[in-house]
C-alpha cells in the first residue's frame, strides 16, 4: 500500500511535531490526534511512510540532540537525559548506545575537534545517529536515505 499526498501532508505535521517538541511528552495517541488518524492507523501508515515506527523516529531524534549537547560538555548525561525528553536515564544511556555505538560518558569524553568549523546543516547528517551503522563507521548515508557528500563520491 502506498501513502497519498494528502496522508503524508498529516503524517508529516506529527513528524514535524516530533522534531519540534522531541523534549515534552509525546506518545502515540496524541500524535495521531495531530495526524488525524487512530493510533494503529497512524503507526502503521508513519512505518509505511519513514520506514521506522514512531517511537523510533522520536527517539532517534531525542538521541540527535543528545549528541549536540553531550558535544558541549557543560551537561551531565542526566541532565542531557532529561533535557531530550527521556525519563529514564537507563533507557536513555541503552538507546544512545544501541544508536552511537557507546555510552553517553564515553561519547562525551571524546575529542570532538573534528568537529568544529562543518556547518551546522552538515553535522547534522554527519552525527545523524544510525541502528545500523557499526561502531566507529563513518557515516555514509543519513536515515532520511540522504547520501552524505562522502558516499557519493
Amino acid at each position: 500500500m502506498t501513502v497519498n499526498l494528502d496522508e503524508l501532508r498529516l503524517l508529516r505535521r506529527a513528524r514535524d511535531q516530533m522534531d519540534r517538541d522531541y523534549a515534552q511528552p509525546l506518545d502515540v495517541p496524541a500524535l495521531a490526534r495531530t495526524a488525524l488518524m487512530s493510533p494503529a492507523h497512524f503507526s502503521r501508515r508513519f512505518r509505511e511512510a519513514y520506514s521506522e515506527t514512531p517511537y523510533s523516529y522520536l527517539m532517534t531524534r531525542r538521541i540527535e540532540r543528545a549528541k549536540a549537547l553531550l558535544r558541549r560538555g557543560d551537561l551531565t548525561v542526566t541532565d542531557v537525559c532529561f533535557a531530550v525528553g527521556c525519563t529514564s536515564l537507563g533507557s536513555f544511556s541503552a538507546r544512545f548506545t544501541d544508536l552511537v555505538g557507546e555510552t553517553p560518558s564515553a561519547y562525551r569524553a571524546r575529542n570532538h575537534d573534528e568537529l568544529r568549523g562543518v556547518s551546522p546543516c552538515r553535522l547534522m547528517v554527519l552525527t545523524r545517529p544510525r541502528k545500523d551503522r557499526p561502531t566507529g563507521a563513518a557515516p555514509q548515508m543519513s536515515s532520511f536515505r540522504e547520501a552524505t557528500p562522502d558516499a557519493r563520491s
